[in-house]
């Protein structure tokens, strides 16, 4: 990392989706909780992952120790397509593509349609990681058909997207329907 990328701060000002480079290495927070035991100093546990190689890691840091978090540089870019082990994304701007290796987006990689805009992690000039929206616009491409009378309240069946994601869906989605996912949970969100 380059001097000036990185700054010095309490663990309490730790948040999910900010940087923080820990043993040397730029990690994403993708939770955290704060905590105190009697009377001993609190504690903040955090889940993070590693934006080199995209392992995810719980620690423990010291409300009276101190962090290091790393500027980040968000750009909104558009998946173009996959090939290999990486996938491409595209600035509408200035026509370049930046490639992502698949270790990097291996648990998100069912919720990237190609056309689609995604928050790219920038740390140095160099594309880290992407951050999923709140939820995606997929079509179905396959669901096996409702069975007529079949009324019980909120029944589902299962239906792969064109990703390959596999998911519970109510009984009147069918194939060639665009329907909306959580990405957090992966869930039926309804139709777009």
């Amino acid at each position: 990392m380059a001097a000036g990328n990185f700054f010095m701060a309490s663990p309490t000002d730790i948040r999910k989706g900010r940087v923080l480079l820990h043993g040397g290495v730029p990690h994403l927070v993708t939770d955290m909780q704060h905590r105190t035991q009697g009377r001993q100093a609190g504690f903040v546990q955090v889940t993070m992952r590693n934006l080199r190689t995209g392992a995810a890691t719980n620690t423990k840091i010291r409300t009276t120790d101190s962090v290091e978090f790393c500027f980040l540089e968000r750009k909104k870019l558009e998946f173009s397509y996959r090939d290999g082990d990486s996938y491409h994304f595209l600035d509408a701007e200035s026509l370049e593509y930046f490639p992502i290796p698949e270790n990097l987006v291996r648990d998100i990689r069912l919720y990237l349609v190609e056309g689609s805009g995604y928050d790219v992690l920038f740390i140095d000039g160099k594309p880290l990681g992407v951050e999923l929206p709140a939820a995606v616009e997929m079509q179905v491409r396959e669901s096996a058909e409702g069975v007529k009378g079949d009324s019980a309240s909120n029944a589902q069946k299962p239906a792969t997207l064109e990703s390959g994601l596999v998911l519970q869906v109510p009984l009147f989605v069918k194939a060639g329907d665009r329907i909306r996912i959580g990405t957090e949970k992966g869930n039926y969100l309804g139709r777009a």
